[in-house]
């Protein structure tokens, strides 16, 4: 377990908190981004970024193998009145805009993608709907790239659901206008022998407001990578997640928030539950403070529930400080079995085991369920944590 970490206004950092001397100091945090897959090594799964991952089990999609084939998927987009959707090639100048791959699957998926969806929302525009944008696997390999802009003080919900079966590399670009507010929520549900793995960009104009909920469940290997910069001072970013990794699954979450810009914000909270052999969830967290972000204030979190034996976690927090001036930085991570004393508590009142490790497991997420914010989605959740639950009992 790796105690919380705090760093009041002022402070210097020490412990495993890395202070760069020089903002041209080589760390993982700052690998060189390429649209260009031949920029990129085949990864041998000994660097840094890539130690954790199974590659042999991402069908090709890291060694220039995989092609693609198939019906791959079929994405539809259902959005309110005023809300753009088109079909572009890849010549719009709107791809790619929000950030750059920094890893060979990504920078792949862009050189192997032919047609990108382009989502806007104009300008001081107030959605009272969420834009819904599925993703449904149909068998083979697909390469993708989606765009949801909102324009300067636009308020928007974004709900991007994944199901089906599919080998997926994709790019997904957010960009936030001026005073803009976007909540995004990632859904993966995929059925068991899925691939997914994407890089999610998030370019935060100043005085904005960008919230992302990630939920993953499904797939046999989920790897994805949300990354955020702020293009202006005052921005301020949420980032939630939640995972239940089941038997045999490999759920790999990356979190990288470059903090390029004075007073802005940021928040990670992330939990995961765990239960069956060979369940394998990766959670890294990695927080950049740039020498001109002066008044910065950003705390990240990660939680992990172990529900049987078997499974394995690895979750690494990591903060690289420029600058002395914050408000705040601090990262906390800690992985935990089930709590006995907490099951004997609920059970001494009369409570069935099964129903009292259920309670259990649904306060665990309840924080995170919360910030959701669209019901369906919320609901669809809880019964697949119920779900979850009453396999491990059968």
């Amino acid at each position: 377990m790796a105690e919380a970490q705090n760093i009041p206004v002022g402070s210097t950092t020490a412990g495993s908190i890395a202070v760069a001397a020089e903002s041209t100091v080589a760390t993982r945090m700052s690998a060189p981004p390429s649209f260009d897959v031949a920029d990129f090594p085949v990864p041998h799964g000994r660097e840094e970024e890539w130690r954790f991952t199974p590659l042999e089990r991402l069908r090709g999609l890291h060694d220039g193998t995989a092609v693609a084939t198939g019906q791959g998927v079929k994405v539809v987009v259902e959005a309110p009145e005023g809300v753009t959707v088109e079909t572009v090639g890849r010549d719009d100048a709107r791809l790619g805009k929000a950030g750059t791959p920094v890893d060979r699957v990504a920078a792949q998926a862009y050189s192997a993608f032919e047609q990108a969806s382009v989502v806007t929302v104009p300008k001081e525009t107030v959605l009272s709907e969420p834009i819904r944008i599925a993703v449904h696997g149909e068998g083979g390999t697909a390469f993708g790239h989606q765009v949801v802009e909102v324009g300067a003080f636009a308020e928007a919900v974004v709900v991007i659901d994944h199901t089906g079966d599919a080998v997926l590399a994709a790019n997904v670009d957010y960009v936030l206008g001026d005073g803009a507010k976007l909540t995004v929520v990632s859904v993966q549900d995929w059925d068991d022998k899925a691939v997914h793995v994407a890089q999610h960009n998030a370019l935060v104009g100043r005085d904005a407001s960008f919230k992302s909920v990630v939920v993953t469940f499904g797939g046999d290997l989920v790897r994805l990578h949300p990354r955020v910069t702020y293009a202006g001072p005052g921005g301020e970013v949420e980032m939630y997640g939640l995972y239940f990794t089941d038997a045999g699954q490999h759920q790999e979450h990356r979190l990288f928030v470059d903090h390029g810009a004075p007073h802005c914000k940021s928040n990670v909270a992330y939990k995961g539950a765990l239960q069956g052999d060979d369940a394998h969830a990766v959670w890294i967290g990695d927080v950049l403070i740039e020498a001109k972000a002066e008044g910065t204030d950003t705390y990240e979190m990660n939680r992990n529930l172990v529900l049987t034996d078997g499974a394995r976690v690895d979750s690494v927090p990591n903060l690289e400080i420029e600058t002395g001036e914050i408000v705040g930085a601090g990262h906390a991570s800690a992985t935990g079995r089930f709590d006995d004393e907490q099951l004997f508590y609920l059970m001494a009142r009369g409570i069935p085991e099964h129903e009292a490790r259920r309670l259990v497991v649904r306060g665990f997420f309840a924080e995170l369920v919360q910030q959701i914010g669209v019901k369906d989605i919320e609901e669809r959740l809880l019964a697949k944590i119920e779900e979850e639950l009453e396999a491990s009992v059968a």
